[in-house]
């Protein structure tokens, strides 16, 4: 009851900052973190084709950043309610929790395929200078560090020097309800379409916007997309 009640009051938080994150978006903010040679290639020839296609891509890897923050802030409040958990105070882990006479320090992830090999090196090493950390005032204190991944199946979850928990697994971990993955989700959908309208509204808007801008900045007068032009804007040394 609690869980639900507490995504039902806060969910809102991540459909407010999508919308914000729309309505502060820019146009040429976009374009240049985006490939000219790649829309080339796939033969785009309109300004809305170009202008939907790369706000898409950018809204839905913001969407995923968002969402996975807003996850990470649910599942601590979950591990807090069952077994006194809390934010922790090392960098780079986000949760920290003590269950028989063991100290779990945990690195959330929105989903099991986060990370190339040099990411994954980089959270090992945070893993260690974590454990470190807590050993030097309590040299007897059984560390054991997890990645959890809110979504996803993890078949071998002993990786050696750590463990990595996806969905389900991840859900009981922190909560010891075995059904947790399942109980969240109907809650997510609170106000939802209402939300959602608000956010389509705000997004036809800025695509309108966006096309017009396009046109005028990269366009020739026959309204032909200049290639050469959007090409050295994003690409060009100044």
């Amino acid at each position: 009851m609690e869980v639900t009640q507490f995504v039902e009051r806060n969910i809102g938080t991540f459909h407010q900052k999508r919308i914000d994150r729309l309505k502060n978006l820019k146009l040429k903010t976009v374009l240049q973190k985006k490939n000219p040679y790649l829309f080339k290639a796939k033969n785009l020839m309109t300004a809305s084709e170009i202008v939907q296609g790369i706000t898409d891509a950018f809204i839905s890897s913001n969407e995923e950043t968002i969402f996975g923050d807003w996850l990470e802030g649910l599942a601590i409040f979950i591990n807090e309610k069952v077994y006194n958990g809390r934010k922790s105070g090392i960098a780079n882990i986000d949760l920290e929790f003590d269950k028989d006479n063991v100290r779990y320090i945990v690195n959330i992830k929105s989903g099991p395929n986060w990370g190339n090999s040099s990411q994954v090196a980089k959270m090992k090493a945070d893993f260690k200078t974590a454990q470190k950390t807590l050993r030097t005032s309590n040299s007897n204190l059984i560390v054991v560090s997890v990645n959890g991944c809110c979504y996803g199946k993890e078949n071998v979850p002993d990786k050696g020097d750590y463990f990595k928990y996806c969905g389900q697994e991840f859900w009981e971990f922190i909560s010891g309800n075995k059904n947790l993955y399942t109980d969240i989700i109907e809650p997510l959908g609170h106000k939802a379409k209402e939300r959602n309208d608000e956010f389509a509204e705000s997004y036809a808007k800025m695509l309108n916007k966006f096309t017009a801008e396009f046109i005028t900045d990269f366009c020739k007068k026959n309204g032909e997309i200049d290639w050469l032009k959007l090409v050295e804007f994003n690409s060009k040394k100044k």
